[in-house]
């Protein structure tokens, strides 16, 4: 995996570097009464950010509300930013970016429990991104474009995306608008039990068998507007509207019934009539948030932040979030940070075995039924000036806990290391 994505790095930097070298052996331009000097392509910085992710509950969506949802999930990204003048004196930067997951997952494994261990069981997501924007450094103002691609068993998608901000003449005010789609595709994988004669498992290891194939496409935008109000405080406000379609319900996940289908009759002992998940073909989302940053004094900062959601199943959410970085000296900081939650669920969601026959849609994933929960953790900031351990190109180091406790059981932890090379 390691030389996967070092390997794609290398061949990136190469064609930059080709681009480069390309540049300064054009003949010197004849000299002009602009201040433009030729600036080669350079590397601003570069992030390395790993991630171990462990979540554990008895509620899985795959086996229709009970059972475990052990998962476990290790995720790293690598990102290098370059960036270089034009003659007009823009900065166009280049942000590329390359995330590499892999979990493993004993509830998805239950897609067919009688094997083993099925090829849901582990998986590995690897998604490529690049990003140019081309920004002013005068006004501040800037615009871009983004292309992206995820690979993994069951799901392949392609991205793309525009930026732009706006910046006041004082620079108080920021504008901010991001507009992205997705275009995925799914394969579907059925519960062993369900699948119809002669229909595939979706593993190409031990089963040529066909699998249909259903899209799911995603359309967001971010409109932003951040306010210096103070020399203290500065405010954000942000909605992002959404709009997804295709195939939304996950249809290996099993749901389970109070009736028999064909009589209206209730469960034969505990044997509960079952079907795959469904739910509506189309779903509108709306989240709005408000940040507040208020810089106490040269080593204390609150940020503070809130999110009202909705969505057109039903689900409407309120999330508070504060973070209080401490400066404990120029180059070390520690910043505690809680942010709870509480969520109406969706008007299809029910437990295990308590949905009717007559319904059209029905879920039993927790995901998306009423619940609170607490996330509390740490970040450890240190940032010397002369580079982290005395390596001068070892610019940030960051260490990041996280405890995760949701009401209906589930809980996680997290740790995340972050490396900024400049």
């Amino acid at each position: 995996m390691r030389k996967i994505y070092l390997g794609v790095l290398a061949l990136y930097l190469g064609i930059l570097s080709s681009h480069a070298q390309t540049t300064t052996t054009t003949p010197p331009a004849v000299a002009d009464s602009s201040n433009y000097q030729t600036r080669k392509l350079k590397v601003d910085e570069i992030n390395f950010v790993s991630a171990f992710y462990h979540q554990n509950g008895n509620n899985s969506a795959v086996t229709g509300g009970i059972g475990t949802e052990k998962l476990s999930d290790f995720a790293n990204t690598l990102d290098v930013q370059l960036s270089k003048y034009n003659k007009a004196g823009r900065k166009n930067t280049f942000l590329f970016e390359l995330g590499v997951d892999h979990y493993t997952s004993a509830s998805s494994d239950k897609i067919d429990p009688y094997s083993v261990s099925s090829a849901s069981s582990q998986d590995t997501r690897v998604y490529p991104s690049l990003n140019w924007t081309q920004s002013n450094d005068k006004t501040g103002n800037a615009f871009g474009f983004t292309g992206s691609y995820s690979h993994e068993f069951d799901y392949q998608s392609f991205g793309a995306g525009f930026n732009l901000t706006r910046v006041s003449a004082d620079k108080n005010t920021q504008f901010d608008f991001k507009a992205n789609v997705f275009l995925d595709t799914w394969k579907v994988i059925l519960p062993v039990e369900l699948r119809p004669p002669g229909y595939g498992s979706g593993s190409h290891r031990d089963d040529n068998r066909p699998v249909d194939s259903k899209p799911r496409n995603s359309f967001s935008t971010a409109f932003s507007l951040s306010q210096v109000i103070s020399t203290r405080l500065q405010g954000l406000f942000i909605v992002e509207p959404s709009y997804q379609k295709g195939l939304l319900a996950t249809d290996y996940q099993r749901v389970y019934f109070n009736g028999d289908f064909a009589t209206g009759a209730g469960p034969n002992g505990d044997v509960y009539n079952e079907r795959i998940e469904s739910l509506p073909g189309s779903r509108y989302k709306l989240p709005i948030g408000v940040r507040f940053n208020y810089f106490l004094d040269d080593h204390f900062i609150i940020r503070t932040f809130y999110r009202y959601y909705m969505d057109n199943w039903g689900i409407r959410a309120n999330t508070a979030e504060v973070e209080v970085p401490v400066k404990l000296t120029s180059f070390v900081s520690l910043s505690p940070f809680y942010r709870y939650t509480d969520q109406h669920g969706t008007r299809y969601f029910a437990p295990y075995g308590q949905h009717s026959v007559t319904e059209k849609y029905y879920t039993s994933d927790y995901d998306l039924s009423t619940f609170h929960s607490n996330f509390v953790g740490l970040n450890v900031r240190l940032a010397p000036p002369n580079g982290v351990f005395g390596w001068q190109h070892l610019n940030m180091l960051e260490f990041r806990l996280g405890h995760y406790v949701r009401s209906t059981g589930l809980n996680s932890n997290i740790a995340t290391v972050n490396l900024k090379f400049k």
